[in-house]
């Protein structure tokens, strides 16, 4: 008789529509594990953590909540963000705390196009458009480092550094990351992303690096690009894109941009690994916690259950992991859109569609 394998995952739903799309894509995973006859099951965690939280007790999670996650096999996180906290407060207070302290230092980002859903991007509508944006995840523009100094001086005086870090660990270590992807898929090329024409220390050493570990790979094609260029590629000649590797700041806004051209950012997925598998991962929808639909039940759960579908590739699922990629492409397909994406479904209804399409046999799907 063979043993079930069950998966412990810490559910941080946050704010805003994070409960919703992440309740959304817990329903998906349980259905899943429901008709696996005990091939897996989910043991799920809920932390309370976020800006209600923080209300209560004046922190975003609990002093003792890294502690707490340490031994779980992933996080699934929602959005974070309220009118009653600064919005640098709440990302650094529990989004950040959690990628820094636990070196989540890969971030993938998927560009998926939806039968369905009308993209802006006419040639959308001819060419089948795939890519993938690879972030690095613990450096760059996002470190942290700098300070605010001298408003002692009074008013229109004071001094603020905002110090981006970029070292040839980290450089290296995200790149090697993009170039092990780019062999997995049918188009085997890595773009780099820089602007080392402007900032000459950081991003000409990235340069370097992504330079010295393509020789690693001859296999696969290459090329460098200024981010101002490689946006207007991204509208442009997309289909020339597979991985697109880049620093903090810069893959954080190509990636929006490629989820708005796949139709909406609430279509888009995303996973923050630790490769080493030292510290759980987490896997969160890149939309943020939306204020002025929350409680509606009307937003899009489809970011947060392709992120589901990202953590069962984690898990080793990958027959699965296509399952609920497949029914996402079967439900939307089928029209089951919410508002963002020109629909009139609600969150439940196109929840319940995808978890109608996860029943049907691979064939169908």
């Amino acid at each position: 008789m063979s043993t079930t394998q069950t998966f412990s995952i810490a559910s941080i739903p946050a704010d805003g529509v994070g409960k919703e799309v992440v309740s959304a894509g817990r329903r998906v995973l349980d259905a899943l594990a429901g008709s696996s006859n005990g091939k897996f099951a989910f043991d799920w965690t809920e932390f309370p953590w976020g800006s209600e939280y923080y209300a209560k007790t004046g922190l975003m999670m609990d002093p003792k909540g890294l502690e707490a996650l340490k031994d779980f096999d992933a996080i699934y996180f929602g959005a974070v963000g309220w009118e009653n906290v600064p919005d640098h407060v709440s990302l650094w207070g529990l989004r950040l705390n959690i990628t820094q302290n636990f070196d989540q230092w890969a971030n993938i980002r998927p560009v998926k196009f939806l039968p369905g859903v009308q993209s802006p991007l006419r040639k959308a509508d001819t060419t089948e458009l795939d890519w993938v944006v690879v972030r690095e995840n613990s450096e760059g523009e996002y470190a942290g480092l700098g300070g605010r100094n001298l408003s002692g001086r009074g008013p229109g005086n004071e001094v603020a550094l905002q110090t981006a870090l970029f070292t040839e660990k980290g450089c290296e270590r995200i790149m090697r990351f993009a170039f092990e992807l780019a062999r997995t898929r049918t188009v085997k090329k890595v773009s780099s992303v820089t602007k080392s024409n402007a900032q000459q220390y950081g991003m000409v050493l990235w340069d370097e690096v992504f330079n010295r570990v393509a020789l690693d790979y001859p296999d696969v094609q290459t090329e460098s690009v200024l981010v101002d260029a490689m946006s207007a590629k991204f509208i442009l000649k997309p289909e020339d894109l597979s991985v697109v590797v880049a620093s903090n700041l810069n893959a954080d806004i190509l990636s929006d941009l490629g989820s708005a051209l796949a139709g909406s950012l609430g279509l888009a997925a995303s996973a923050n690994l630790n490769p080493e598998r030292r510290f759980p991962s987490m896997f969160e929808p890149v939309h943020g916690s939306a204020p002025d639909i929350a409680g509606k039940g009307i937003s899009n759960p489809i970011g947060a259950i392709a992120s589901a579908a990202l953590m069962l590739d984690h898990f080793g699922l990958h027959e699965e992991a296509r399952k609920v990629e497949a029914a996402i492409e079967a439900a939307t397909g089928s029209g089951h859109l919410t508002r963002d994406v020109g629909g009139e479904a609600n969150t439940e209804d196109v929840t319940e569609a995808i978890i109608k399409a996860l029943t049907l046999s691979p064939a169908t799907v």
